[in-house]
């Protein structure tokens, strides 16, 4: 079997020191840190020595470029159409306020005409109410006169044409006091 790790790297102490902090950082051993930045730079055909990497720029400007163009189509598709109609919300509530400050100026109407009408109920039942006595008060008076009446008629209808003066106006003396005493 073959060694693999026949080959020796020379550096300066500086960079050891360098190295070995890369290393700690990422934990890994010095020896795997060297084979994957060599493997990296492999790969990527990037110049160490080139810290401006114009392909690492261009990555970064096609990914702000991709997330401005996602944010900048997210505004259209979404942000926009929701300001326009947050717009047009907030005047169907400015509109549904007036409507809601005109129904509660009606109700508030229409409970005093309430309070009005049921007033005039109980003024119109407290009429019909004395209309109703009234109306019982004159057939007990009518009752008693017609009372008054026939006893007035019988006791003169009694007496005949010879009866004294006396008698008849005893009568209507007594029909007389009856008739105050209703």
């Amino acid at each position: 079997m073959e060694d693999i790790n026949t080959k020796s790297v020379r550096y300066p102490v500086a960079t050891d020191i360098k190295l070995e902090k890369i290393a700690l950082k990422l934990g890994r051993t010095k020896k795997t840190t060297v084979i994957q930045m060599v493997e990296y730079f492999y790969r990527s055909k990037k110049d160490p020595l080139d810290l401006n990497d114009e392909l690492l720029k261009k990555e970064l400007v096609n990914g702000n470029n991709r997330i401005i163009g996602f944010f900048k189509t997210q505004e259209k598709d979404f942000l926009l159409p929701i300001f326009s109609d947050s717009g047009t919300l907030v005047t169907i509530a400015k509109q549904h306020t007036l409507y809601i400050k005109d129904i509660g100026k009606f109700m508030a109407q229409d409970l005093e005409n309430t309070k009005k009408l049921a007033e005039g109920m109980t003024a119109l039942q407290r009429g019909i109410a004395k209309t109703q006595t009234h109306m019982e008060d004159k057939a007990l008076l009518k009752l008693r006169f017609s009372k008054i009446l026939e006893y007035y008629i019988t006791q003169r209808e009694s007496l005949g044409w010879t009866t004294a003066n006396v008698k008849k106006e005893e009568l209507q003396a007594h029909v007389r006091q009856s008739l105050e005493n209703l």
